[in-house]
């Protein structure tokens, strides 16, 4: 490619120096398309090739023309034609000419707005959208540009709340542990077992926190790796119930399982009994005392059902539909608001579904089906 006194291809009108977009990895080096130039180009290529296209038309008419008045001489015996003619020859010369250049304008506006629109895209404004207009083809590419900057937006919008909530999960933890390592430096706290003991618990906090992070994102990109195995669900919901049952005896609530004595699956026994884990301490963290727990499994020829309802306040309709959604909880919750979203990626990873249903003193009940039980 040619070099231009700005850079490479600056000589063709392609780049032009400028500052990177807020989403371009730091040092790495970065030319920006020059849109401004490449849509100018772009017209003016249409123009000509409508220019091109109307003179070889002209000519082509012209000498359809000839052909004519020759024959119509050689009838008429050199008679000259009706004026009528002529102008008609003219009219629909006219006409053909304004539909030409209505053609080009459907085709050249329509790609002029994607052209604008990336730019926009390209600087990292990812509301930037187009009109739906144009032949078919065209109407099909920008249904596909909007559809694509809206997926852009959304994970944009994404990533900072990301951000913001694991800076503000994080936040907690490290100024508990900070203020506790400063104390015992001052000598303000004693270095005993007490006061380590808070500074561990605080270190699992944040290693917790990390480790539902790294199983949400990974089960996202769908690199989260499941090892099925024929595996009995009424052992292992039994088995979840049974190690939350000190802790829901403190707590004053009843845990029961409601299930066939024995119901098979084919799924990994670990991310199923953690999904079930996330699922059973929701509910009973929400469950007040002298409510109750019950945990349900039933199975079909094509999918196993597990359900989790507890006695709880149940869930606000405005949070309802979101409780599946990272550090969604409610403003009373000590937890980080991972254990649902965790549940829905192991689900999803399962290709089954979850759901919650839930009403404002009547308890909330959450269902995760995962398809093609073992035989």
């Amino acid at each position: 490619m040619r070099q231009g006194p700005w850079g490479r291809g600056h000589a063709w009108g392609r780049w032009h120096e400028g500052p990177p977009p807020p989403w371009w990895p730091k040092g790495e080096p970065y030319e920006r398309q020059n849109f401004r130039r490449l849509r100018g180009r772009f017209m003016r290529r249409m123009v000509g090739f409508a220019l091109l296209a109307l003179i070889t038309f002209t000519i082509f008419v012209a000498i359809v023309v000839a052909l004519v008045l020759a024959a119509f001489n050689a009838i008429t015996g050199g008679a000259s034609p009706p004026g009528a003619f002529v102008i008609a020859g003219v009219v629909v010369l006219l006409i053909l000419v304004n539909g030409g250049a209505r053609s080009v304008r459907r085709l050249t506006v329509p790609l002029g707005d994607l052209i604008d629109a990336s730019e926009r895209i390209e600087s990292g404004d990812y509301s930037a959208r187009v009109r739906v207009r144009g032949p078919r083809e065209l109407r099909a590419l920008g249904n596909a540009f909007n559809a694509m900057g809206a997926r852009l937006e959304r994970s944009e919008t994404e990533r900072r709340r990301l951000l913001a909530d694991v800076t503000h999960e994080l936040r907690t933890p490290l100024t508990v542990i900070q203020g506790n390592i400063e104390a015992l430096i001052d000598g303000v706290h004693p270095a005993d077992q007490t006061h380590l003991r808070a500074i561990l618990d605080e270190t699992q906090v944040l290693s917790r926190l990390v480790d539902d992070l790294r199983t949400v994102s990974v089960a996202e990109a769908g690199a989260l790796g499941l090892h099925r195995e024929s595996t009995d669900v009424t052992d292992l919901v039994r088995d979840v119930a049974a190690s939350f049952e000190p802790t829901a005896a403190a707590q004053g609530v009843t845990l029961a399982v409601d299930a066939p004595p024995a119901t098979s699956g084919d799924i990994d026994p670990i991310r199923v009994r953690e999904i079930l884990t996330n699922v059973v301490a929701n509910a009973l963290r929400y469950t007040p005392r002298g409510g109750s727990i019950r945990l349900g499994v039933s199975a079909t020829e094509r999918d196993l059902t597990v359900t989790v309802a507890d006695t709880g306040p149940g869930i606000a309709p405005d949070i309802l539909p979101h409780v599946f959604e990272r550090f969604t909880r409610s403003p009373e919750s000590p937890g980080a608001g991972l254990g649902l979203a965790i549940a829905k990626s192991l689900v999803t990873a399962h290709g089954g579904t979850i759901e919650a249903h839930s009403a404002a003193g009547q308890g909330t009940e959450i269902r995760f089906t995962l398809p093609n039980p073992a035989p």
